[in-house]
């Protein structure tokens, strides 16, 4: 059914929903979870509300510190369930036809509604901290960065989703950009794809070893919590997988995992990660370098699906590598920090990025010359006309018909067309300028003709005077001489 509302009452209630709608939902969420971990364990709702607080500034990638011990390695598939969020109402709320001003609008909603509610979290856990001690409250700055980085990331791609096309038109940049979006999207969608069948069957592999570490609690609501923050973390395990598969390392603390050596030590007690591998290392995991290489041959394959001359086809390359490796980076970088004792968990930045550029521009490039991605750039026609030259040195008036192949120098043979006045190749004869002669004689003019007698005008008395009769006639036509 059609909205029957005027059209500024509409906009008023999208901007009002791209501005509280995802913000309030996962507030609502976690304030559920949160009660229902409170009546469980039977204690008393004592700074509920700074709990709340605290925990929806952690689904914004802002750190929670209690008791002096700082929790930064937070889990990603929250963060990642407010970017689609985000960006999904962002969507529903643009237009594809609407004008700048509007689309201002929506982002600048999208931005100023969460650090609405991120200022008034930031309150209560300041209220909050006041009775419990232990809870304190983390940095303004680090919590209004990290909710503004979230739903910006959300907004852009869900504005640019509508009007990302438009915007390229408007700016005079090359229409192949956007293309690149979609490949770089294939290929982080196939790298991580790829990397968490990995992750599930290392998980098979090490059955027993996350059956113990389910075994340090024997409550139901306990294995429950477990299984829980197993699936939170589960992207975080991904990323990781995902960097030693191209080439790169992960860490939890001083344990260091990568595709040609591991290092053992200390891990958290969650059952997800049972998946990493344990020294001594098996050459199977070599093989990892396998999932990279075929995120690149997804990146090479949507490249490919609108063949480029190779300037532009590398260009295209180029930046959707760039991206990926750029979006994985940050990944990587949300899904590490600090955690507790076990010291800083993450991935090593500094061979991530750049491991991700590699396998996805060469891989990429090679993928993209062999699926015909690449076409040559047309040679330009001359559109002037051209005088040839016939042996005789007389220029040629007649179009010319080339009856057999002319084969090019730089590429394969071109067949004749019939080519009016247009030769290529051929030899250019200046047309002959005239030369100045000797001036014509004015011819003689011929003579006057004498003027005709003019005969005298009748008198018009008498009627009988204009009527001629037959001696008249004969008396003015002149006889022939005699003989």
């Amino acid at each position: 059914m059609e909205d029957q509302r005027p059209v500024g009452a509409r906009q008023a209630r999208d901007l009002v929903r791209v501005a509280f709608g995802p913000a309030l939902v996962a507030l609502v969420v976690i304030t559920a979870v949160t009660l229902l971990q409170l009546v469980i364990a039977n204690s008393d709702m004592t700074g509920t509300l700074g709990a709340v607080a605290s925990m929806w500034l952690a689904v914004h990638q802002v750190p929670v510190s209690i008791a002096g011990h700082q929790l930064g390695a937070l889990p990603l598939l929250p963060v990642l369930v407010m970017v689609w969020g985000t960006a999904r109402t962002t969507a529903a709320a643009t237009s594809p036809r609407a004008s700048w001003f509007v689309t201002r609008w929506i982002v600048a909603s999208a931005l100023g509604g969460p650090l609405l509610v991120a200022a008034i979290a930031l309150a209560v856990i300041h209220d909050a901290s006041s009775v419990i001690t232990d809870l304190q409250t983390p940095s303004a700055l680090r919590a209004f960065s990290g909710v503004l980085a979230v739903h910006a990331v959300g907004a852009l791609i869900g504005v640019g989703s509508q009007v990302g096309w438009r915007a390229l038109r408007s700016l005079g940049l090359p229409l192949w950009l956007g293309d690149t979006v979609r490949a770089a999207a294939a290929g982080m969608l196939a790298l991580f794809g790829l990397s968490a069948a990995v992750t599930a069957g290392s998980l098979v592999v090490h059955w027993g070893t996350m059956h113990d570490l389910f075994a340090i609690t024997d409550s139901l609501f306990g294995q429950l919590s477990l299984t829980l923050l197993s699936v939170l973390y589960a992207p975080n395990v991904i990323v990781g997988t995902s960097a030693v598969a191209v080439g790169s390392s992960a860490h939890i603390g001083f344990a260091t995992f990568s595709s040609f050596t591991v290092f053992g030590g200390d891990i958290p007690a969650l059952p997800i990660l049972a998946a990493v591998p344990t020294p001594p290392l098996g050459p199977v995991w070599v093989a990892l370098l396998i999932v990279g290489a075929a995120a690149g041959v997804a990146v090479g394959q949507q490249c490919a699906r609108r063949p480029l001359p190779l300037p532009a086809a590398l260009g295209k390359l180029a930046v959707a590598a760039l991206l990926s490796a750029a979006t994985m980076a940050l990944l990587g970088y949300a899904g590490g920090g600090k955690l507790g004792n076990f010291g800083d968990v993450g991935v090593d930045q500094s061979t991530f990025g750049p491991g991700v550029f590699f396998w996805f521009f060469v891989v990429g490039a090679l993928t993209v010359v062999m699926a015909g991605g690449v076409v040559r750039r047309p040679k330009p026609v001359i559109k002037a006309p051209l005088v040839v030259a016939e042996p005789d040195g007389e220029p040629m008036t007649e179009p010319i018909v080339f009856g057999e192949p002319v084969v090019d120098d730089q590429g394969p043979v071109i067949e004749a067309e019939l080519i009016d006045a247009e030769v290529i190749d051929a030899e250019l004869v200046p047309e002959p300028e005239p030369q100045p002669g000797p001036e014509p004689e004015p011819e003689p003019k011929p003579p006057a003709a004498p003027p005709r007698p003019v005969r005298p005008a009748p008198d018009l008395e008498d009627v009988e005077d204009l009527m001629f009769v037959d001696a008249d006639i004969e008396a003015d036509e002149p006889h022939p001489p005699r003989d």
